[in-house]
């Protein structure tokens, strides 16, 4: 059996579970099962022995830390870690060794998390799925001959197939959101400047976001709430109090505002049967839980992602820029072709687009007026088969989940259900910023009725 984050905490605290056993038995099973996964690109077992001893013994004097002391956790690798290669999955940074952990690694080993290693991504958190980089992409556990959907593909992977209990994303235009959908795990994006981005190799700073993937919502907030606060080393961190994300996490639903914003995924964009069918089951559910629910329309998915891709592409390149002249080559394929693209968006083009975005952001706050969340779907469709995953992918249709980089919301995907093949389908549930805890709340109601949590792939055994 794989536990939950907090069934494993409930263990632990009890004196029922070891960490050293939890930690070695985790490790035992990704370093058996990476072979076909591909979810880690390098493990850490000196670092996670030593951590897991550290809170066994914490355990043993009743002096342990909280919930997330003894979990066994990984890292995606844009995250640096000192000590560790953090390499973006890149040629690039194939030699960089950090000197400091990013403030989330640091975050999540203060409050005793025990590190397995580091995951798998899409080429500086943009460039994949791609087959001419130092690693293999990550696999889908619930068919490996499928995607796993955006950058963090390794930690959508590696969760769904028990390998740990949680671990980092990040998420600039669905990075966290989509791998969750597909994989069939909870995935949080959170608030803009809610977390401390210090130490992530960034792709687009404006949009940048870090945050948990995790089995269950429930896992998810007790990653995500070590993870908040003012960071005054991060220019974009929101100097506001850290929320509470837990004490009222069983709160449920009724009375709260639903908009579903139908357009999206039945006009703009529409989605499979099977996507539709668990769109349709969250509204249902969170309706017999007590919910209003209501129809909201919003600018186009279309004009959402017209604006988002334009400045991410822009802000991508002026990352890149100094390596892009002396190290072009050493870019994968996929990446080199879109950032040498993203070299022709002109100043012009890009304040047009943040301009745009203004007006975007402005449309949904006054939707929201009458709305204390908002639901579409996540991802287009089931798992799509990771040959068929070509370079402009990304650009073929507009997503689900840029819209809320864009306005910088709290969003949400959690598990609703099954489609073709038994693959997983992913519905996004969206608050107000800086309201991350009541979007954990519906989430969480959610999770509890569907029941979903029971299944896991064939793979996770």
């Amino acid at each position: 059996m794989i536990p939950t984050i907090a069934e494993a905490a409930r263990l632990i605290a009890a004196r029922k579970l070891s960490p050293v056993e939890l930690a070695t038995d985790r490790l035992a099973r990704a370093e058996a099962l990476n072979g076909t996964l591909h979810a880690f690109i390098r493990f850490t077992p000196e670092i996670a022995l030593e951590q897991a001893r550290a809170a066994e013994a914490r355990q043993m004097a009743g002096t342990l830390k909280g919930p997330l002391d003894g979990i066994p956790i990984a890292h995606k690798d844009i995250y640096e870690t000192a000590g560790v290669p953090t390499t973006g999955h890149s040629r690039v940074l194939m030699e960089h060794v950090p000197g400091a952990d990013a403030a989330a690694v640091r975050a999540w080993a203060e409050a005793g998390a025990v590190m397995l290693g580091k995951l798998a991504t899409h080429e500086f958190a943009w460039g994949g799925p791609s087959f001419d980089l130092p690693w293999p992409p990550a696999r889908n556990p619930w068919n490996t001959e499928h995607f796993t959907g955006g950058s963090s593909s390794g930690t959508g992977a590696a969760v769904a197939a028990g390998l740990i209990l949680g671990g980092t994303g990040s998420d600039t235009a669905g990075s966290i959101r989509m791998p969750a959908s597909l994989c069939g795990t909870a995935g949080m994006k959170p608030t803009y400047g809610l977390c401390s981005r210090i130490g992530v190799l960034p792709l687009a700073h404006s949009l940048d976001t870090v945050g948990p993937l995790a089995w269950t919502v429930e896992d998810c907030a007790l990653l995500l709430d070590a993870l908040t606060g003012h960071d005054p080393a991060d220019p974009s961190s929101a100097g506001v109090a850290r929320p509470d994300l837990l004490s009222g996490l069983d709160g449920g639903v009724r009375g709260l505002r639903v908009g579903v914003i139908r357009h999206f995924h039945e006009a703009d964009n529409p989605v499979t049967p099977g996507m539709a069918a668990g769109v349709a089951h969250v509204e249902r559910t969170l309706h017999d839980l007590g919910a209003e629910i209501r129809e909201v329309t919003l600018p186009s998915l279309g004009a959402f992602n017209a604006a988002g891709w334009l400045i991410l592409a822009a802000e991508a390149f002026a990352v890149h820029e100094p390596w892009l002249r002396t190290r072009f080559r050493d870019y994968g394929e996929i990446l080199r072709e879109r950032l040498a693209l993203a070299a022709v968006v002109s100043a012009a083009d890009y304040l047009q687009a943040q301009r745009r975005r203004r007006e975007l952001c402005e449309a949904v706050a006054r939707a929201m007026r009458d709305c204390d969340l908002l639901l579409t779907a996540a991802f287009r469709s089931e798992a799509p088969r990771i040959d068929r995953m070509g370079k402009w992918a990304s650009f073929e249709a507009p997503n689900f989940t840029m819209p809320f980089n864009l306005t910088g919301q709290p969003a949400l995907t959690v598990c609703a259900g099954f489609g073709e093949g038994g693959l997983p389908v992913g519905a996004q549930i969206v608050g107000r910023p800086f309201e991350d805890a009541t979007v954990l709340r519906a989430g969480h109601a959610y999770e509890k009725a569907a029941g979903w949590r029971a299944r896991r792939p064939a793979l996770a055994g």
